[in-house]
């Protein structure tokens, strides 16, 4: 399939064909015809699928033939609520791409950065809104954002939505548009509250899933490195001067770990750089800028930072800590097999983390690769089983059936 399969107007085509995309991903061939009639849809796929593009090309289309009367005010027709700033930069780099021979307008707001410009922007008008759930509301309250005319909302990167405490704005939001719109909901997964929360904004809806297994680890190498916690930095810099070449992203579970491996890495020459949550909007954007850019060749990353930036061209990835969601490795995984390309992953794993391997190899239905000649080599952890004959059948600290009745009594 082509993206020309689709009925898309020739102006989208050809915006489409300059950012040389030329097959449709599975999402995109599920979701694009199904928004295209109008439809409600759930769509549960990993980052990395081209969930964007699944949205934001029927949604050019349907506007498009919209006649504008240039004497009036534009009103929002489309608005996509998503969690950060760097989503709703990405996802307006792509409007603005994907729209550059139509006379739609499109901007975004987010925190962390001055209300001024941004009210001005709205003030003249525009056909699409991307925002991030805690500024749009404080735009609205003060008056400068009217969702009256929403046709269509969608809700990108629900279950990060979740985890960073939104939902209840994100009710609010939705709340605020017509009861008769086209509602779109994306989520990497669909956990027991985004089910509850797609029941209650996403009536009568269709659903497509995508399963990570299927888009990720057919095509993507992974190795797995057993070692000791505290020889992780010492195998990293190994790695990267034995092994690993080109663009390589690292994930980290936390902040303070982001910061001591780019410390780490400076002070052995290296070109890194880093982003997470209490770096200023300014940092992380010249951060990410300066990766796409080249100026440095590792990014290192807390997992909640890096959600949903599109990074193309990654060569490896390095799970420096293992995460506990084994869904989160495998949308860590997924940024070096984009759209169907190859890639490779390492992963460092010391003793408690072991149980995490064994729920990611669940998931993805294979075992990972070990690695063994490196030089901080640990063994294998054996998971023992307890042998039957040692398996009480009591509850700790409490005595028989058979031993109350032999007890003899004092009285």
């Amino acid at each position: 399939m082509q993206f020309s399969d689709f009925p898309f107007n020739k102006s989208i085509l050809k915006a489409v064909a300059e950012e040389r995309y030329h097959t449709p991903t599975l999402v995109q061939q599920q979701a694009i015809p199904l928004v295209l009639e109008k439809k409600n849809v759930i769509v549960s796929a990993q980052t990395g699928t081209g969930k964007t593009a699944a949205f934001a090309l029927p949604i050019i289309q349907l506007l498009f033939d919209k006649p504008v009367d240039e004497n009036e005010v534009r009103k929002i027709k489309s608005l996509v609520v998503t969690p950060t700033r760097e989503l709703a930069i990405q996802i307006l780099e792509n409007f603005k791409s994907y729209s550059k021979y139509t006379n739609l307008k499109t901007t975004a707001v987010f925190g962390g950065v001055s209300l001024e410009p941004q009210k001005e922007e709205l003030a003249n008008g525009i056909d699409i809104l991307i925002a991030t759930p805690g500024r749009l509301i404080d735009l609205q309250l003060q008056g400068n954002i009217d969702l009256g005319a929403i046709e269509i909302f969608v809700l990108d990167e629900a279950d990060l939505m979740l985890d960073m405490g939104f939902i209840n704005d994100v009710t609010k939001i939705e709340k605020l548009c017509p009861k008769k719109k086209q509602t779109l909901l994306f989520s990497a997964t669909i956990p027991e509250k985004i089910d509850e929360l797609a029941k209650t904004i996403v009536k009568n809806s269709v659903k497509v899933e995508i399963n990570p297994e299927e888009t990720t680890a057919k095509n993507i190498g992974q190795l797995l490195y057993y070692l000791p916690k505290k020889n992780k930095t010492d195998l990293c810099l190994h790695l990267l001067r034995n092994t690993i070449n080109g663009r390589i992203l690292i994930f980290r579970r936390t902040k303070l770990g982001v910061d001591k491996l780019e410390q780490s890495l400076l002070k052995n020459e290296y070109k890194a750089t880093s982003i997470h949550g209490d770096k200023t909007q300014g940092v992380r954007n010249q951060a990410i800028e300066d990766f796409k850019t080249k100026k440095s060749n590792i990014l290192i990353a807390t997992d909640v930072a890096a959600r949903g930036i599109d990074i193309s061209n990654v060569d490896a990835i390095i799970n420096f800590d293992i995460p506990n969601v084994p869904e989160t490795y495998v949308h860590r995984i997924g940024r070096t097999g984009r759209a169907g390309k190859s890639g490779i992953a390492f992963s460092f794993c010391s003793p408690d983390e072991n149980s995490y391997i064994k729920t990611i190899e669940a998931l993805i239905e294979k075992p990972i690769k070990i690695i063994t000649e490196h030089p901080y080599v640990i063994d294998k952890p054996k998971h023992k089983k307890l042998q039957p004959n040692t398996v009480s059948k009591n509850k700790k600290g409490r005595k028989s059936d058979n031993s109350k009745k032999n007890k003899k009594r004092w009285y």
